[in-house]
């Protein structure tokens, strides 16, 4: 671990198991404006293949096979807004708490004298409502930077968010270690040259992470102990 200058970590399933949170705000966003909607732990598992929030009710919506009137771009942005409103209500109210280990890892990288950074897809708002919801006052001034989905051109798998976190870095990716859960965050720091810790998460644990630094479970007393090398 020591040999890292940086942790870029990703968020959604990674830090917390939040899917199951915006599952459910997304479910509550449909029925409140009478869309004939229902997403099942199921069908929201395919839709994470699908990055972004907005562009998994497009994709859905074509896979009913039509675009109607209701999904213009205006009406899935109030969508999306609402959505997002009500994950942070969730999240606040403590729906979600970080997954084991995360507080000892961050907090033995910060004694090592690692940076801190995020580079997710979700949004900067979801973000700071999750950190401040698990880590109290501090939590967004941890992680310096922080890249969301909505500051770049394309979302993972494309490698922009963690191209923009090593530039506000100033580190080349081999100095960096990116904590991921899934395989489309796997190939987005592989493409940014970041070799990728997998601790895997309830949606994508049985993805294959063949090309990555490492696989765990969860991040529970990693910080204390050397990666254990993937085979």
């Amino acid at each position: 671990m020591n040999r890292f200058s940086a942790l870029i970590f990703d968020v959604d399933g990674t830090l917390a198991e939040t899917e199951e949170v915006h599952r459910r705000a997304f479910n509550e966003t449909f029925a409140y404006f009478g869309l004939d909607w229902h997403w099942s732990a199921e069908v929201y598992g395919e839709l994470l293949l699908v990055a972004g929030g907005k562009e998994r009710m497009r994709h859905f919506a074509a896979l009913q096979g039509k675009r109607p009137p209701e999904l213009s771009d205006e009406r899935l942005a109030e969508l999306h807004g609402y959505k997002t409103a009500r994950y942070a209500e969730l999240i606040a109210a403590g729906a979600c708490q970080l997954r084991p280990g995360v507080i000892e890892f961050i907090n033995t990288a910060l004694a090592r004298g690692q940076r801190l950074a995020i580079a997710t897809t979700t949004s900067r708002d979801n973000v700071d409502a999750l950190l401040r919801a698990t880590l109290g006052a501090r939590g967004v001034g941890l992680f310096d930077p922080i890249v969301a989905g909505d500051e770049v051109a394309d979302k993972k798998p494309a490698p922009d968010v963690y191209l923009k976190a090593l530039d506000l870095l100033g580190l080349p990716g081999h100095r960096c270690l990116a904590i991921e859960d899934s395989r489309n965050g796997l190939m987005s720091a592989s493409r940014a040259g970041i070799p990728v810790l997998i601790t895997r998460s309830a949606y994508f644990r049985h993805e294959s992470f063949d090309e990555a630094f490492a696989v765990v479970d969860s991040l529970n007393r990693l910080g204390e102990r050397n990666l254990p090398v993937c085979a």
